[in-house]
């Protein structure tokens, strides 16, 4: 949404105040911000001990809780996928739990990182504009 506000602001300037560049490169962070998520909760997943079938599953439960649930959803889904797929290959509980608090820290961190990125492009778009 950020990058999309960019764009239709300088279409609606006609691009003075910044060109292709500036638009390219926030798109770049646009793009990273959209695959932090991902990243960092199979990080902290494998991190944690999980399995690369937890890794799997921490996405697939993060895609699928953001469909089902909402915001809560990025936090609770990563968290049940790791859990579910950990368990059906038959580790304990605690084990399958541990990893599944990877995720969970995983997706906590990512959301900080995106915010801090989110942050760096509104000010940089601020800087472009009134300075």
């Amino acid at each position: 949404m950020i990058w999309l506000g960019m764009l239709l602001y300088g279409i609606l300037t006609g691009f003075e105040a910044f060109g292709a560049g500036f638009l390219v490169l926030q798109g770049l962070a646009t793009a990273l911000v959209l695959v932090i998520d991902y990243i960092a909760t199979a990080l902290g997943t494998r991190r944690f001990g999980g399995s690369r079938a937890a890794m799997v599953g921490a996405a697939v439960g993060l895609f699928a809780g953001l469909l089902t649930a909402g915001p809560a959803g990025i936090i609770f889904g990563p968290f049940l996928g790791a859990f579910v797929v950990e368990l059906l290959r038959g580790l304990p509980g605690g084990k399958a739990l541990r990893s599944s608090f990877g995720a969970l820290i995983g997706v906590v961190g990512g959301i900080f990182l995106k915010l801090f990125i989110e942050v760096f492009m509104i000010i940089w778009f601020f800087t472009r504009i009134l300075g």
